[in-house]
């Protein structure tokens, strides 16, 4: 018997059931990759972290993400779902209000706020850059289910590549049926994840509503993406065009798909994005793996 901690958590959420799941397996040392591999698909949640001790000056912890598919080289929502599981399980203290994560993508800082007697973490992401921008040809063969905003449809590339496509308004973005051939043809040939369409909103507690659909290789809608997210605050912000104040905002996404997730983006000084939120942790135990 191999008996390791195993912690599931909804993350971007403030109660069970509102956000993204994720499984996190503390003491993983000695699983290799073909173990994790299995445990992910076994476990058939977005992706499933494993903690590992840090082997890099000054990180908390070391860790590595999988889909059920595949090894995943950065993604915001396991990132903020392992560090709230780290803190939870006194594996690691901010210092100075940060935690530094070591993973494929290097040393990643989360900060992590407790104010208020709710703890919110948020990672900063690996800086994005714009790849290309549709025009209006391209844009209406790959999107023609979308209303259209004002932006034009941005590739950027933040580790992964997301297609991110502006909707006329929140009620146009929450009634698209997307062409999902069409989604997953725009994936294959951009070698993206596929497209995070958003839109402008007023009057309620978040200023952005998402939908992130996944064109490859698996085909879903995403309950709550913090780096497809964060690709997206990158090109408003080299727009011009972030919502809210001082570059900080929040985006709803999920409901469409049965969640309804908040995430907490902010645009820094020197143009970092950092995606994040809180957690919530549903499930504790052990999971035995040889």
């Amino acid at each position: 018997m191999a008996l390791r901690p195993f912690v599931q958590v909804d993350v971007f959420a403030d109660r069970p059931g509102a956000g993204n799941p994720l499984a996190v397996v503390l003491d993983a040392a000695g699983l290799d990759d073909v173990a994790m591999q299995a445990i992910a698909r076994w476990t058939r949640l977005p992706e499933t972290t494993f903690v590992f001790p840090p082997t890099r000056p000054g990180a908390g912890y070391a860790i590595r993400m999988f889909s059920p598919k595949r090894e995943v080289p950065f993604a915001g929502h396991p990132s903020v779902g392992t560090a709230h599981v780290v803190l939870e399980a006194g594996r690691a203290r901010p210092r100075d209000g940060l935690l530094l994560q070591e993973g494929i993508a290097g040393v990643l800082p989360l900060q992590v706020d407790e104010a208020e007697g709710a703890r919110r973490i948020a990672i900063r992401t690996p800086r994005a850059r714009l790849v290309e921008t549709a025009d209006a040809r391209a844009a209406h063969a790959a999107l023609g289910w979308l209303p259209p905003g004002e932006l034009p449809p941005a590739l950027m590339d933040g580790g992964r590549r997301w297609w991110v496509a502006e909707a006329r308004d929140e009620a146009g973005l929450r009634g698209a049926a997307p062409d999902w051939d069409a989604v997953a043809a725009l994936a294959h040939a951009t070698d993206s994840m596929g497209v995070l369409a958003f839109a402008r909103c007023h009057g309620g507690d978040y200023h952005i509503a998402a939908r992130a659909f996944v064109g490859g290789p698996a085909i879903f809608e995403d309950a709550a993406s913090g780096a497809a997210n964060a690709t997206l605050a990158a090109w408003l912000a080299l727009r011009g065009a972030l919502p809210g104040a001082d570059g900080r905002y929040r985006v709803s996404q999920g409901r469409e798909v049965g969640h309804d997730a908040r995430l907490d983006m902010r645009v820094d000084a020197d143009g970092e994005v950092w995606s994040g939120g809180r957690v919530v942790s549903v499930v504790r135990g052990q999971i035995d793996w040889a």
